[in-house]
């Protein structure tokens, strides 16, 4: 019989593949019943599905000390008048974090702007936003997709980087790419942002959850400190937090924590009073479905907690920070 670990192993690997099915997406929004009630499950992690409600919680959360980054969910946008929204959505979010004068960034997906149908269009989106970020104050982040895509993403990365300090990059540390690609990223300005990787990827690819892909993380923070280089430590692995934590990394200058939004507040709370710089990773949109799956798969017992927030969808109604 499988032990609870391999149970989780076999649930996450679900999850993921559900995400990646168009069809049930197109299925759930298609259904106000389904689609009611997963939503109110993904209430705990998208903070709704307006700018006005990310904004609302970001001054929240700004009042009480946390750093925010903002994104408008959505990726894998192959239509033209659709990427150009999306860009006009990140350039209105842009305007409002500076107005607001948070300390904000603006993290996005290159495929939400146009990636996935002309790069040479989401390379004239991002310029454009750049800077308008630069002229703001924010910084901009973008997000890791599909290990198919990374090269795609890194090169545009590379292009903006070296005219714009704002823009900063994701980095998986499960594609087994991941440390090359760090030595490339080290001689650019912006900010790093690790994450161990949500997306499912063969084993030629990426590495599984597990102590492995602990030990690639940590020994790719330590690269990023050795370096003095602008890093986001994105993760809620409260082992990896003790042994950074241990190594004094978290009080460094130039490094930050991120966590993403209704994952373990209490953590973030405890973190932010011991002096912690941490960012609160917010999304909104009613491109939801793809990011819930995700949580889940990250901790398949969630699955449980999604239960009793369709139950009840008060439960979700302000995440305690």
């Amino acid at each position: 019989m499988n032990s609870c670990n391999d149970q989780q192993k076999i649930v996450a690997d679900v999850l993921k593949t559900i995400a990646r099915s168009e069809a049930i997406k197109e299925y759930v929004q298609r259904s106000p019943e389904l689609y009611r009630l997963l939503y109110a499950a993904a209430r705990r992690f998208v903070t709704g599905e307006t700018a006005e409600a990310a904004l609302e919680t970001a001054d929240r959360l700004s009042a009480c000390g946390y750093r925010v980054s903002l994104e408008y969910i959505g990726e894998n946008t192959v239509d033209r008048a659709a990427c150009r929204e999306a860009q006009a959505a990140f350039l209105r979010l842009i305007d409002e974090a500076g107005r607001r004068q948070v300390d904000a960034a603006v993290s996005f997906d290159l495929s939400h702007i146009g990636l996935s149908l002309d790069p040479g269009l989401a390379e004239a989106h991002l310029r454009e936003m750049a800077e308008a970020a630069s002229l703001q104050g924010v910084t901009l982040m973008i997000s890791m997709e599909e290990s198919a895509k990374t090269e795609r993403i890194l090169r545009l990365y590379q292009k903006i980087a070296s005219l714009h300090a704002n823009v900063g990059i994701t980095v998986q540390a499960h594609l087994h790419r991941s440390p090359a690609d760090l030595t490339r990223l080290l001689t650019l300005p912006g900010r790093i942002r690790l994450v161990k990787g949500a997306y499912k990827e063969p084993a030629e690819v990426a590495l599984p959850r597990g102590e492995e892909l602990n030990l690639r993380y940590l020994q790719l923070v330590e690269r990023c400190v050795a370096a003095e280089h602008p890093i986001s430590i994105a993760t809620h692995d409260p082992q990896l937090i003790r042994l950074m934590e241990q190594k004094g990394y978290l009080h460094l200058p130039f490094v930050e924590m991120e966590m993403l939004y209704g994952i373990q507040p209490e953590l973030s709370k405890q973190l932010l009073e011991q002096g912690v710089k941490l960012r609160i990773y917010l999304t909104y949109g009613t491109e939801w479905y793809l990011y819930l799956c995700h949580r889940l798969a990250e901790y398949p017992p969630n699955l449980f907690v999604a239960l009793a927030d369709m139950q009840d969808p008060a439960r979700t109604a302000q995440i305690p920070y």
